[in-house]
């Protein structure tokens, strides 16, 4: 459902895509109650969602390359239909596809009126995550985040 998108440099500048794997998994986070009576998170997997779920979408990378890789950008399109429920330090976010990134608080939209306004959890179309530290070969590495569907 999720697609995940890199940008990484090699040592030598060159473009290195090719040298990341990655996979996306998600989940649906229901809430039981337990014999005790008490609530406990399960992570199920998502084949049917309803809105108001909270979803947990998981991606994976792994450098499969033999350079370690700079600069490494993990990108990923929110699914229709869904809303990112936070957007945590480390993450950047785009309300326009891509084009403009930043804190969501940093960003602002058109408004039909001519004017503008300032971005909402619902505007968000992509998240970004971009590594600070060289990946080394065979280095890999979990990324998530939440979201509600709509």
């Amino acid at each position: 459902m999720a697609c995940g998108l890199l940008a990484a440099s090699a040592p030598g500048g060159a473009f290195a895509r090719q040298d990341i794997k990655v996979d996306t998994q998600l989940f649906v986070e229901r809430v039981h109650t337990d014999i005790n009576g008490r609530p406990r998170r399960v992570l199920a997997s998502a084949d049917r969602v309803a809105p108001g779920d909270q979803l947990i979408l998981v991606v994976n990378w792994r450098n499969a390359g033999t350079q370690p890789l700079r600069g490494l950008a993990v990108t990923n399109p929110v699914p229709r239909g869904m809303q990112l429920a936070t957007s945590e330090p480390a993450v950047q976010v785009s309300v326009d596809g891509g084009q403009r990134w930043g804190r969501l608080e940093e960003l602002w939209l058109p408004t039909p009126l001519g004017g503008t306004r300032r971005a909402v959890p619902a505007d968000i179309t992509h998240i970004r995550w971009t590594m600070p530290d060289p990946i080394s070969p065979g280095e890999s590495g979990r990324l998530s985040y939440r979201a509600t569907v709509r």
